[in-house]
């Protein structure tokens, strides 16, 4: 049996058993993400210290982005999975080091005048916000911005992981992430209040992203040996790669930030948001980022021994079987919104009218699934190419043009319409990367099953109108037992539907699902 070999630390991945492995444990961590949403929903509900305590985070993501281009291990994979398939380890080592001593360095400089000015960041970004929670705001933005630290330092010692095929203890980062954060709330939420969140989520950047990837990176011998070597010719090259991550803007990232801009002006606006975003992000995390994720040291790899074609062909098939995939989930995820986002959260401090507020900005996420989880993959074929100035240029020209749209919606149509402008926002680039690589005859559109993709849009939206109709069966009145009436109702109804959609139009989308490849 392959299954449980994939979860030995040493096991060497294929692209099929890191998906699985990737798969299994994002959805384990997004279960305890879940847990720790739920737990924030309970002890703190969706006010304005909530407010704060997201809004917190805006500044440290700001730092991590621009310093360290918010992807410093998927730069730095193209270039020591090159290193190890023309067996030079020693170069790969001496890199190694010195991108984590010198960006380290910076790292800690940034951190420390991010401290300084982080009052001034905060005033400017939230200037809905009323006196007291721009206190805490600024409060909790201080002790989460060292976190970023190890993030990074993490982050590229995953790379390192990733680019020997070891996909285990990069994938339990998160776990332990999560799990910190509840226990620092659990353990000194009382006597800190909202703040035990924050230091929770430092311990466990440590623990996580950090820690467990140093263990694992020593297990297999991985040297680091301090070096500000910044002539070495693979750290420039590392440097060129990196450059237009650091200096643009995906709406990929800027969306949370634009989104909590907007929404800072209604009393907890920017937590319903940020619940239903999270909840969406467990689908987008399942497929798209575990696909991406393991797909990327597979992508650098074809296109770095010159096999193009199969490069081509091999990122087609990834987005055709996660793009179909997605169409057919969102429509049960749009129908059961209203019963899935009461059952999730409503406890507490959390009421039934923040749920049926929260499940409507969720719904409207929904609609975006496949495009969310298209464009992990079509990005990470760029950056496979060693071309990331080409994508973020386009990324960043579509984030400019977001912003007026972002700003009509939410003005015509308030908090609802800013979940409409993230799907408008996130289509045009899914769609840039897409006609990019296109044009460039990197990856050909005509290459895609638009056959099996139409059956599967067709089959999505049939399947979700049923299932929504069935679950409006069920009168909603706050209690448990009608959620999971309706949820079960709308559920068993979208599985059928899609069952035999699938059948009735003969959709190869099954098989496909379960090739190996």
């Amino acid at each position: 049996m392959w299954i449980p070999r994939i979860f030995r630390p040493s096991h060497q991945h294929s692209a099929l058993s890191a998906t699985v492995l990737l798969m299994t444990t994002i959805t384990l961590s997004r279960v305890i993400g879940y847990i720790r949403e739920a737990y924030i929903a309970y002890a703190f509900g969706a006010g304005q210290q909530t407010d704060a305590y997201v809004a917190a985070f805006t500044l440290p993501d700001w730092l991590n982005y621009i310093v360290a281009g918010g992807t410093a291990s998927i730069t730095f994979i193209s270039i020591y999975t090159r290193f190890l398939a023309e067996k030079r380890e020693q170069d790969a080592q001496k890199t190694f080091s010195i991108i984590i001593t010198v960006m380290t360095t910076v790292l800690i400089v940034g951190t420390i005048i991010a401290e300084i000015f982080t009052p001034q960041f905060a005033g400017w970004m939230f200037h809905g916000f009323t006196a007291e929670q721009m206190q805490l705001c600024v409060h909790l933005t201080r002790i989460l911005l060292p976190a970023q630290i190890f993030f990074y330092v993490g982050g590229v010692v995953s790379a390192v992981l990733l680019s020997h095929r070891l996909f285990l203890f990069p994938a339990l980062g998160p776990l332990l992430y999560n799990v910190a954060i509840i226990a620092g709330g659990v353990v000194a939420g009382h006597r800190m209040g909202i703040a035990s969140l924050a230091y929770g989520a430092v311990i466990g950047s440590i623990a996580g992203p950090f820690l467990i990837n140093v263990i694992g990176a020593a297990k297999i011998g991985t040297g680091y040996r301090p070096s500000f070597e910044i002539r070495n010719p693979a750290f420039r090259e590392w440097v060129r790669l990196s450059i237009p991550l650091m200096l643009g803007v995906s709406l990929v990232t800027a969306d949370d930030w634009i989104l909590r801009y907007f929404a800072s002006s209604g009393i907890g606006d920017i937590a319903r948001l940020n619940y239903a975003k999270r909840l969406f992000a467990v689908p987008i995390a399942i497929l798209g980022q575990a696909v991406g994720q393991a797909s990327l040291p597979f992508f650098s790899r074809l296109f770095g021994e010159k096999k193009f074609e199969e490069f081509a062909d091999t990122v087609n098939a990834s987005v055709y079987r996660i793009t179909a995939a997605s169409l057919l989930i969102t429509g049960l995820m749009m129908s059961i919104a209203v019963p899935l986002i009461d059952l999730v959260y409503r406890r507490g401090r959390f009421t039934f009218g923040d749920s049926e507020s929260t499940a409507i900005y969720f719904f409207w996420f929904s609609l975006s699934l496949a495009l969310w989880s298209a464009q992990a993959l079509y990005a990470r074929a760029f950056y496979a190419s060693g071309n990331t100035l080409t994508p973020m240029v386009a990324t960043t020209m579509i984030t400019l043009a977001s912003l007026p749209i972002y700003s009509l919606l939410f003005r015509t149509l308030s908090v609802t319409g800013l979940a409409i402008a993230s799907d408008i926002g996130i289509a045009a680039n899914a769609l840039a990367i897409a006609l990019l690589l296109h044009v460039r005859g990197m990856v050909s559109l005509v290459g895609m099953n638009w056959k099996e993709l139409g059956k599967a849009t067709l089959i999505g939206a049939a399947s979700g109108g049923l299932s929504y109709k069935v679950t409006r069966i069920v009168v909603l009145d706050g209690s448990r037992r009608a959620d999971l009436l309706a949820l079960s109702l709308g559920t068993v109804t979208w599985a059928a539907a899609v069952a035999a959609g699938l059948w009735l139009l003969r959709s190869q989308l099954p098989a496909d699902l379960r090739k190996r490849s």
